[in-house]
C-alpha cells in the first residue's frame, strides 16, 4: 500500500503589488535592492472582502476540473488565516465545493512548514486505510495582518491558495518525513493580539523596528535576523538528516524544493549544503513568500519542465513560524 501526489493547482488574487507600487508609497527606499537580494518583484493581495477560504475554493475548483471530486474522502486544510475561530474552515470548504458528506475534514494551524506536514498526514491517512483520496489545501492572506507602514514585510509576503490531491497507489511515491519544533521562538514571527491571550486593541501603540518599519501588536511582527539565524543553524543539518532517513544523498536527489522564504536565505543554504544550482528550486519573483503555499506552487511550476524518462526524486523542506520545520522525500513521474 502506498500513496502519491496526483496533481496540484494554485490561485493568486487579482490585485498585484509590484515593487514600483511600493516605491510610490515609500519614495525614500530603493526597491531594486529588494528585488536583487530577496528576489521578489510581484505579490498578489486579496481584496478587502476576499478571505483565504475564497482563494482556497478557487484553487480547489481548478484542480477539480481534472479530478473527480466525488472520490475525495478527506480534507486537510492548512491555514493561519481561518474563516472563524470556530467552526473548522475545512467543514465550510466541504460544503462550498459540494463534496460528499461522508468524508473527514480538519484544519491545522501551521505556516511555512505546513505543506510538508500535510503531505505526511495524507500519507498516514492513506497508508493506514482511513482514506484513498486526500484533498490537501493551503491558503493564506497574510497581507491582512500587515501594517500599512511595515515596508519590510509588505515587500516579502503575498497571498495565495493551493490544492493538492494525494491518492492511494500500489507503489509508494511519498517517502519518510522528519519534523522539528522550538516553541521558545514563538514570538519571532507572531500576530500578538486578537486571539485568546491578548484581545484586539483598537488603541494599540505603533511600534518602530528595523529601518523605519512600523507595526502594532494587532499586526504581524517578524524578527528577520532571528528567523535567519534559526534557519541557518537548523535547516542544513536537518536536511542532511532527512536525506539519511530516506537513504539518499545530495547527489541522488533530483531536485530540492525548500520553502520560498527569500532568495538570499535560499542561496545561503544551498551553498552550505553544496547543492548544484540547477537542482535547487528558487523562484520568488512572481508571488513572493506565500507561507504554506510556496512549496506546492514551486512543485507545480517545477514539474512542468522535467524530463520524466525516469521518476524524479524531490526533497521538500519547510521552516518558519512556530518555530517549526519539516522535511521529506516525494517521487513524481508526471506533470502535477
Amino acid at each position: 500500500m502506498g500513496s502519491k501526489i496526483i496533481g496540484i493547482d494554485y490561485y493568486f488574487p487579482k490585485t498585484t503589488l509590484r515593487n514600483s507600487d511600493l516605491a510610490v508609497e515609500f519614495p525614500d527606499y530603493d526597491f531594486t535592492k529588494i528585488e536583487k537580494k530577496v528576489g521578489i518583484h510581484t505579490r498578489y493581495i486579496s481584496a478587502v472582502d476576499e478571505t483565504a477560504l475564497d482563494l482556497a475554493v478557487k484553487a480547489a475548483e481548478k484542480l477539480m476540473l481534472r479530478f473527480d471530486k466525488n472520490a475525495i474522502d478527506f480534507i486537510l486544510y492548512c491555514t493561519q488565516s481561518p474563516e472563524y475561530f470556530l467552526p473548522t474552515t475545512a467543514c465550510i470548504l466541504q460544503n462550498r465545493l459540494g463534496l460528499s458528506k461522508n468524508i473527514g475534514a480538519l484544519d491545522f494551524n501551521l505556516g511555512c512548514s505546513g505543506y510538508v506536514y500535510g503531505v505526511s498526514m495524507a500519507k498516514g491517512l492513506i497508508n493506514s486505510g482511513q482514506a484513498k483520496n486526500v484533498l490537501l489545501v493551503t491558503a493564506e492572506t497574510y497581507s491582512k495582518f500587515l501594517h500599512k507602514k511595515d515596508r519590510s514585510n509588505r515587500a516579502i509576503f503575498g497571498d495565495a491558495a493551493t490544492a493538492t490531491i494525494i491518492s492511494y497507489d500500489e507503489d509508494e511515491g511519498i517517502g519518510d518525513f522528519l519534523f522539528g519544533t522550538d516553541g521558545a521562538g514563538f514570538d519571532k514571527l507572531i500576530v500578538k493580539n486578537g486571539c485568546s491571550r491578548f484581545p484586539f486593541d483598537k488603541e494599540a501603540d505603533e511600534i518602530t523596528y528595523g529601518t523605519d518599519n512600523t507595526y502594532t501588536d494587532n499586526h504581524l511582527y517578524m524578527n528577520g535576523p532571528e528567523v535567519f539565524n534559526f534557519t541557518n543553524a537548523v535547516i542544513p543539518d536537518f536536511t542532511n538528516e532527512v536525506l539519511l532517513k530516506n537513504k539518499e544523498s545530495v547527489t541522488s536527489v533530483d531536485h530540492f524544493v525548500f520553502h520560498q522564504a527569500n532568495q538570499f536565505m535560499l542561496d545561503f543554504m544551498r551553498k552550505r549544503l553544496k547543492i548544484e544550482k540547477e537542482k535547487f528550486y528558487n523562484d520568488l519573483a512572481d508571488g513572493g513568500n506565500t507561507v504554506s503555499n510556496t512549496i506546492p506552487i514551486a512543485l507545480k511550476k517545477l514539474s512542468q519542465n522535467l524530463d520524466y524518462t525516469n521518476p524524479k526524486k524531490l526533497l521538500i523542506v519547510g521552516f518558519g513560524v512556530g518555530l517549526s520545520w519539516a522535511g521529506g522525500l516525494i517521487t513524481i513521474n508526471n506533470k502535477l
